[in-house]
């Protein structure tokens, strides 16, 4: 499933799609969201959201599914959020380890002058694998 699910991933980058969209489309399926939805949901996170090198957007992407697997989706009194933020937070944290100690993209691709610590590709697929690990 991982590699299939990074397959998928790789592609949609390489067709264009930004690291948030990447990340999470191969999950709408299972999910129950469209990818047409995901994607336009997604477009504003991609490089370090709306292009400002900010937080990393395959980890957006990661806590995009996440919200999608955890939360309770009750309009009218909302249970959920404080279990789904405790996913969302190891994730963050697995994520900024992997990176280094940080989930900023310029500083991730070393656009801030110093050396780079990943690639996109390979934040892609570490989002992947932590979004795959918050559906579990």
């Amino acid at each position: 499933m991982l590699q299939n699910k990074c397959e998928q991933a790789k592609a949609l980058h390489e067709k264009g799609h930004n690291c948030a969209q990447s990340v999470a489309l191969p999950f709408c399926e299972e999910l129950g969201i469209d990818q047409k939805t995901a994607m336009r949901a997604l477009e504003g996170f991609g490089a370090g959201m709306g292009g400002r090198d900010q937080t990393c957007g395959a980890l957006s992407g990661a806590v995009f599914v996440a919200g999608l697997a955890h939360s309770d989706g009750n309009l009218e009194a909302p249970a959920s959020k404080k279990d789904t933020y405790a996913v969302c937070k190891t994730l963050c944290e697995e994520f900024c380890a992997a990176c280094g100690g940080t989930a900023r993209c310029a500083t991730i691709k070393g656009e801030d002058g110093n050396e780079p610590r990943l690639s996109c590709a390979a934040c892609i697929e570490l989002g992947v694998r932590l979004a795959l690990k918050a559906t579990e």
